[in-house]
């Protein structure tokens, strides 16, 4: 029997997931993609603490009209801007399973492009 999508992408995540891991040095930057928004969190795997998150639910995203892939590329901008505050400037990428094209791509290269070195 076929598995369904959501299966699919599990199977995925545990395969990344064995692999990557985030301390407070170096944190996992992690994806979820909605049908509507996108999230992100950076996480010390160690100590089982999420450093910040953000999403395309703030205020200053929600409040632009712009199609997804923007919206994504601001979620990758805000969080290399929040990450440089708190002074994180390398990170560990996991896409949660997703493919990494169109928004978490995007999320990604903004981020990049925002000091954020993965």
């Amino acid at each position: 029997m076929a598995l369904t999508k959501k299966e699919r992408r599990t199977r995925i995540k545990f395969r990344i997931r064995k692999r990557l891991s985030g301390t407070s040095d170096k944190p996992r930057m992690s994806v979820f993609r909605s049908n509507k928004q996108i999230y992100v969190q950076l996480i010390d795997d160690v100590n089982g603490v999420t450093l910040l998150s953000t999403s395309s639910k703030i205020k200053e995203i929600a409040g632009q009209k712009v199609n997804k892939t923007d919206q994504a590329r601001l979620v990758g901008k805000k969080v290399a801007e929040i990450a440089s505050e708190k002074g994180i400037k390398e990170v560990v990428f996991d896409r949660n399973g997703y493919l990494y094209h169109g928004r978490v791509k995007s999320l990604a290269d903004a981020a990049r492009e925002n000091g954020l070195k993965f």
